[in-house]
């Protein structure tokens, strides 16, 4: 029997046990089975109108020849965990719940009994993952586990076993540098020499409100459609003002305004900036208007990290990493990785500016610094270079 032959009866089938008329939907059931037919759909309908009726181990039995055919077939995976749910075998019924929940999430609709069997899943899953943060609490402190004091990355760990976060890896969009440590943010302690970069805070910001003038004229989009390239349809920042620069160095090269900045560049002096041909430092005044939001995206090499001054924020001012959200504060800075997932948003009524630089990734070696600024300036003559690294 073709599948065409057999979806009428599978639809009579479905539309009985729906309707919660058991009786009737294990006759037809049978009829089909008792035909040869084989079909997880069937079987898993079998299985819940069995198990709706009260036959346990006839249930058990027709959701697995449902799943031997189909590791997905929702109902016999409902089926399943419910069964497992009622004898106390939490631990097994909760990954045939979690494979149901994978099959059913998103699904524009369900049926009823789909529904109901959706709801325990999510239910158990919850007091599941209730009783084993309990127990891994209590283990955890009883090995030494403080939520202030210990290793921030063990905490992330432990956020990310939980499912309290969701994993972020580096993404670059042009070049990957096998085995480098990767962190959304890291510490400061890590970078000393930012002390004399945030002790210029006062000198910096007044060196930026005199390139800001009446008319912002220092400042272009930081986003700028490129001559003979495409402009990228939906991207309202493109040649927007919402999200603008001031470049005192720009792809390597500096700018007029690095000179009427120099206690600027002078507070950078023992910054370990990239120095690539074409493509670094980017030193820049960055601009975000009042309500604007650069939405989610990914940098382009992870052979270097970004660096914040935070010169002009009002409160409401968010950058996220990852899965890690922070609110710029005047004169405290912070290094990312750029080339996991970030956004930032000014939900403020004013305008925020940073200073923004590029460093070199501390973990490597001057002897891989000259040979990535090597292979990068040789792969930029084959194929153009962005605009900017964001």
């Amino acid at each position: 029997m073709t599948q065409d032959d057999l979806s009428p009866g599978l639809s009579s089938a479905r539309a009985s046990l729906v309707g919660g008329r058991l009786h009737e939907a294990l006759a037809t059931v049978r009829v089909l089975l008792d035909r040869g037919t084989e079909s997880p759909a069937l079987h898993g309908l079998h299985a819940q109108a069995l198990l709706n009726t009260g036959d346990e181990s006839g249930a058990e039995a027709a959701a697995d020849r449902a799943l031997s055919l189909d590791v997905r077939e929702a109902r016999a995976l409902c089926v399943k965990g419910d069964i497992l749910s009622a004898r106390g075998e939490l631990r097994d019924a909760n990954a045939y719940y979690g494979g149901l929940m994978r099959v059913l999430e998103g699904a524009p609709s369900l049926d009823a009994d789909l529904k109901e069997g959706l709801a325990r899943a999510r239910a158990l899953r919850q007091r599941v993952t209730g009783d084993m943060l309990q127990t891994l609490q209590g283990e955890l402190q009883g090995a030494g586990f403080n939520e202030e004091r210990s290793h921030p990355r063990f905490r992330h760990a432990l956020d990310l076993a939980l499912g309290r976060k969701a994993l972020h890896m580096p993404q670059p969009k042009a070049f990957y540098y096998p085995e480098l440590p990767a962190s959304q943010f890291y510490p400061r302690a890590d970078f000393p020499w930012l002390d004399g970069v945030e002790a210029a805070t006062d000198a910096m910001l007044a060196e930026l409100n005199g390139v800001l003038g009446k008319e912002n004229e220092s400042f272009s989009p930081y986003v700028q459609t490129m001559p003979n390239m495409p402009k990228r349809p939906g991207d309202l920042l493109i040649d927007s003002m919402d999200w603008s620069a001031c470049f005192l160095w720009r792809d390597g090269q500096e700018t007029a305004y690095a000179a009427r900045c120099p206690q600027t560049m002078a507070a950078l002096a023992d910054a370990p900036l990239c120095r690539i041909k074409g493509r670094s430092p980017q030193i820049m005044f960055s601009q975000l208007k009042a309500g604007a939001h650069i939405p989610p995206h990914h940098g382009y090499v992870n052979t270097r990290l970004v660096c914040h001054v935070p010169l002009i924020v009002p409160g409401g001012c968010r950058f996220r990493v990852g899965n890690e959200t922070r609110h710029w504060k005047r004169a405290e800075a912070w290094v990312f990785d750029d080339t996991i997932e970030h956004e930032a948003m000014n939900d403020s009524a004013s305008d925020r500016v940073i200073l923004i630089f590029d460093i070199w990734h501390p973990a490597l070696s001057d002897e891989e610094r000259h040979l990535v600024g090597t292979l990068l300036e040789a792969m930029d003559a084959y194929s153009p270079n962005p605009a900017t690294w964001e």
